[in-house]
């Protein structure tokens, strides 16, 4: 019996763990016949009390831009934003002013481009700065984060798996320990009784109690406790230096990267302020180039022509940003920072925020878990019953 109350105090756990993960979507008929990870099903709670907690504690946006140094970006995008500026001016030029720039000879056309590659840095390093200034304006860190989240639900259950791998191990084991010493109980009511309700109950309350004293076994106590010789904390609490180095990396790693940052600044709610941004700043260079170059002046003639031209070479622009941003992508992650950010901010949360971190994929469907630990427990008692009696 003792035996057997281990292995329902094991099963258990096994079967709360797995069903906090798996599916990812809902398997059955809905609403009500089929289940869903718990983690997968609130992907979009879960995703914002962690990216509440990321942005409020953790990571200030202006602080983590400001980081990025305008002139070094620039000389890092040097080779590809030259050469994105001399394609963007060919094929504007060929498109909307195509006779104009046949007629050109080629040293003119040369000139032209010179012209144009000269002022790009100083564009682009201007650029950057209003962006790293104004990074509210552009970005929404919030929306960005929580919609990467929500898209990949097999990233929000990687944030909470991953990071909290030695507890979810210990919940698993200490359903073995649990179960046998309630085992040895039910052995000894049982031999005094030799009441069949006793398996069913014994196996109901195995998989209640046990599922319940792990999950808070986990948490609590937040700070150390001491008796006589004895110390304890929750294991989340205890393990603080390593779960702050693992959600670091994993935030930095495969949240809070470049690549989706960049995604989010061209794609997302903000991105109309960033184009404007591109827009103002392409015709403003371009007005200016008019003033000297003797061959640009000759579009102003054409007004409307002129103003074409100012648009489609901003709207160029914008569609060579992404290729032309990715090669300063090593320089911008190790300017960012994100990984020693994260870890060391989390170092200095209080144990009650520190728990956010983890504690919101369990609390508000945890009496789910334990139902279903205690259902299935009392399920493998009754099939005690069945063996003893037959």
């Amino acid at each position: 019996m003792p035996l057997i109350a281990a292995l329902i105090g094991y099963i258990t756990k096994r079967v709360a763990i797995e069903m906090m993960f798996k599916p990812l979507e809902f398997v059955g008929i809905k609403p009500f016949l089929g289940w869903q990870g718990v983690i997968p099903a609130n992907a979009r709670r879960m995703a914002t009390t962690a990216v509440d907690l990321l942005t409020s504690h953790l990571v200030d946006p202006k602080e983590i831009f400001g980081r990025l140094d305008p002139d070094r970006m620039v000389k890092e995008l040097e080779g590809p934003l030259l050469r994105a500026v001399e394609d963007v001016t060919r094929e504007v030029m060929e498109q909307h002013q195509p006779r104009l720039w046949e007629m050109l000879p080629a040293r003119a056309q040369r000139m032209l481009l010179d012209q144009v590659r000269a002022q790009a840095p100083k564009v682009v390093a201007r650029l950057l700065r209003e962006v790293s200034h104004n990074i509210d304006d552009v970005l929404d860190v919030n929306d960005m984060l929580i919609s990467a989240m929500v898209r990949d639900k097999a990233l929000t259950c990687r944030l909470i798996k991953e990071v909290a791998q030695p507890e979810l191990r210990f919940i698993a084991r200490s359903g073995i320990w649990f179960g046998f010493v309630i085992g040895l109980v039910q052995f000894v009511v049982w031999a005094l009784t030799k009441e069949p309700l006793v398996m069913p109950l014994f196996g109901f309350c195995t998989g209640l109690v046990t599922d319940w004293l792990a999950l808070k076994m986990i948490f609590y106590p937040r700070e150390p406790k001491r008796f006589l010789f004895f110390s304890w904390q929750g294991m989340f609490q205890k393990r603080r230096q390593q779960v702050a180095a693992d959600y670091g990396g994993l935030i930095a790693d495969e949240v809070l990267t470049v690549r989706n940052v960049m995604e989010a600044v061209l794609t997302g709610p903000k991105a109309d302020r960033l184009f404007a941004m591109i827009q103002r700043e392409v015709q403003r260079t371009i007005d200016q180039q008019a003033s000297i170059a003797k061959p640009i002046v000759a579009l102003a003639v054409g007004g409307r022509q002129y103003q074409e031209l100012k648009k489609a070479a901003a709207a160029k622009a914008i569609e060579h940003l992404p290729e032309t941003v990715r090669h300063a992508e090593s320089y911008a992650t190790e300017a960012l920072d994100v990984r020693n950010t994260v870890v060391t901010k989390m170092r200095d949360l209080t144990p009650i925020e520190f728990e956010g971190i983890l504690r919101p994929a369990f609390r508000q469907d945890e009496w789910k878990l334990i139902a279903v630990g205690a259902i299935i427990g009392g399920l493998v008692g009754e099939l005690q019953v069945l063996l003893l009696l037959h």
